[in-house]
């Protein structure tokens, strides 16, 4: 017999087919959605004791397969601008990079598909139903824009705050949590007060270069700002040259510290020059109970140079014949400063002496039309998947961007818009590339970036979701983040869950990959793992309990639950094996429903930013 009749809709009673027990059964061999590349694997339901996950998997298997393939398109638009001449630029020069590369782009991806891309860059977690919905129902033409100006505003600066947070103190120090020099509370709390102020991109640079003080929260002196070098010092600070240039300068200086690079201009002097600049810099241990270290000092300090004479305090490093060479700061552009190793005071006679070196860095840097470039190039990898050039912070001379005039462009405009960052992101995800669907054409198959090719931006490029969104976004789909409380408590839960996330899914070098690797504790994580029990729980007054007792069709509670994981109504194909499902359960709708609701989240297109 038919289950459903006519358009799809769900059976509102349990029918129990005859034929039924062999439906799943068929099912030996299953595509389950686990990101490898946006490569599916395939894992017999049968013979594999590792996926044998009962009758939930294999009745499930039909569901998780048609996921993937449920996104739908929209009609081809001719790009808004909302007025905006930055995002006309973006618009203009990305359409005329399609003529050169021979593509054409993708449709404009849904509204939903939009609102749900935006809301887990802009704010680091998917947009509720009620928000989806509210935005779904708006009509008017300017919502996007209205949006995103909410997003960026006040109702949403703590969210706000907290997901730019996560993002740069993976930047700033990794993922490292035992790091006895670094202060994980401490950076955040700074990059939290920073965000929640929107402080300028070029004061956030200068705060971060020239900090001193304590690195730990309640000790005298404080200054969170510091953990970005306090753990970068050994060695005399071959690491707080290397990741200063790289993340604020977009230039990967650390392979000249030992030879002149194989393929760029850089020289190994050039390094050494720059690591002159932090020789002043001292990282003091302030120990408590024996070898504990309970927090670190940044101190500036005269440095004597390595032949002892601070007025002109050298450096000394070997070139790779075993002849030494010496250096004293100079900038990348060729500027050098003082030689002296003194900090500045002043004599009896009221004559100023001395510098401080890493303050003379922070401003070269700040002026450099590199800084521009290389957090707008970052901006745009993040919201685009990637950047101008890859990595994103590599812009030596050998690495020719894909896009140079919009770089140049957007990055000068930026400046001129005194470095405002949420000013940039509303540039960026306004803009037409943005809005573009991530489903590839035969006109624009080629755009692949991943296969080497520099990205024309044609389509969306997928992209998995990082730890820390899919932690909220999995709280903000089953409303979990309304009950238990918020604060320092909330944090440590959330803590506590990305520990084992980085170990399992091997993410703890602070890189910054956007895809997992597919691998067996990653699907075991998410199969059976508290936070997808808590998910998926049929307590009263969760998620799922009011979805089962909202009164309206089965039809209705399924699509409530398709939009608040993927923002979009399930296909015929999905509504099918959700009818089975209702059958398989007696028309128990909440045991059908939980079902449903597994299987969606542990998707591929759950996971997916797309």
């Amino acid at each position: 017999m038919s289950i459903c009749e006519g358009p799809p809709k769900i059976a509102e009673k349990a029918l129990v087919s005859p034929g039924f027990p062999g439906l799943f059964s068929e099912i030996l061999r299953v595509v389950l959605q686990w990101p490898s590349g946006c490569v599916r694997k395939r894992f017999s339901v049968r013979g594999n004791r590792q996926f044998q996950a009962g009758r939930r998997f294999a009745s499930l298997a039909a569901l998780s397969f048609g996921l993937f393939f449920g996104f739908a398109s929209a009609a081809v638009a001719a790009p808004e601008d909302f007025g905006i001449p930055q995002v006309r630029t973006i618009n203009e020069l990305v359409a005329a990079g399609w003529q050169v590369a021979g593509v054409s782009p993708s449709s404009a991806a849904t509204d939903g598909e939009w609102c749900r891309r935006v809301h887990l860059d802009v704010i680091g977690r998917i947009p509720s139903l009620e928000e989806l919905r509210a935005f779904l129902g708006d009509s008017t033409k300017s919502k996007r824009l209205a949006l995103v100006e909410r997003l960026l505003g006040k109702e949403y600066e703590d969210e706000y705050a907290r997901h730019w947070t996560d993002v740069w103190t993976t930047i700033l120090i990794g993922k490292d949590v035992e790091n006895a020099m670094v202060s994980r509370p401490g950076m955040r709390q700074y990059l939290r007060r920073a965000f929640e102020k929107n402080i300028p991109y070029d004061r956030f640079v200068m705060e971060l270069v020239t900090a001193t003080g304590v690195n730990s929260p309640g000790a005298e002196g404080f200054n969170g700002a510091t953990n970005f070098l306090t753990g970068k010092l050994d060695e005399n600070g071959v690491q707080a040259a290397a990741r200063t240039a790289q993340v604020f300068l977009g230039l990967q200086v650390q392979c000249t510290q030992c030879h002149n690079h194989p393929f760029n201009k850089g020289k190994q002097n050039q390094f050494w020059e720059f690591n002159a600049f932090f020789r002043q810099t001292r990282a003091l241990r302030r120990f408590e109970g024996g070898m504990y270290v309970r927090s670190v000092e940044l101190a500036d300090e005269d440095f004597a140079g390595e032949r002892g004479n601070p007025e002109e305090a050298e450096l000394f490093y070997e070139l790779r014949n075993g002849i030494k060479k010496v250096a004293f700061p100079v900038f990348i552009d060729g500027t050098a400063i003082s030689k002296s190793g003194y900090l500045p005071g002043k004599l009896d006679d009221g004559s100023v002496y001395g510098v401080n070196r890493r303050r003379e860095l922070a401003s070269m840097i700040v002026a450099s039309p590199l800084l521009a470039k290389a957090i707008v190039n970052r901006f745009w990898s993040f919201f685009l998947g990637y950047g101008f050039t890859k990595p994103v912070d590599d812009l030596g001379d050998h690495n020719e961007p894909s896009h140079p005039e919009l770089l140049d462009t957007l990055s000068r405009q930026f400046r001129e818009q005194s470095f405002d960052m949420k000013t940039l992101t509303k540039w960026i995800v306004l803009s037409q590339p943005y809005s573009l669907s991530s489903k590839t054409t035969a006109g624009n198959s080629k755009d692949d970036p991943s296969l080497g090719e520099k990205p024309a931006f044609s389509h969306f490029y997928l992209r998995q979701m990082t730890a820390e969104q899919l932690y909220d976004s999995l709280l903000t789909a089953t409303r979990a983040d309304r009950v238990g409380g918020g604060g320092e408590s909330a944090a440590k839960k959330k803590d506590a869950w990305l520990s084992q996330f980085v170990i399992a899914f091997g993410t703890d070098e602070g890189d910054e990959a956007t895809t997992f690797n597919g691998s067996i504790p990653q699907v075991l994580m998410m199969f059976n793992g508290e936070l997808i029990k808590t998910a998926i729980g049929t307590g009263k007054g969760g998620f799922l309990d009011s979805v089962a007792s909202s009164g309206v069709s089965n039809a209705d509670k399924i699509n409530s639950l398709y939009l608040a994981a993927l923002a979009r109504r399930p296909t015929a194909r999905e509504v099918d094996v959700a009818n089975a499902l209702m059958i398989a359960k007696n028309g128990n709708a909440t045991a059908a429903l939980q079902d449903v609701w597994w299987a969606v989240l542990n998707s591929n297109e759950f996971i997916l930013n797309h």
